[in-house]
């Protein structure tokens, strides 16, 4: 399984890395509630695409992360 960690969500998103980590932790929240296993720091990179309805494949610094 692949991992955001906080820079790759800021970069994605253009927001500030308080942003960055307030999103993955009310995704790790959710998660732990849907009771998976979560990592602090991280969320899992499908997740996060079906969360935020992300099109991976039209930017090459996305792509890069994806």
């Amino acid at each position: 399984m692949e991992f955001y960690e906080v820079d790759d969500v800021m970069e994605i998103l253009g927001v500030a890395k308080s942003t960055a980590y307030s999103i993955m932790r009310a995704m790790n929240k959710e998660l732990k509630e849907k009771g998976y296993f979560i990592i602090a720091g991280k969320v899992p990179k499908k997740y996060f695409v079906e969360k935020f309805y992300c099109d991976m494949s039209g930017n090459k610094k996305q792509k890069q992360l994806a």
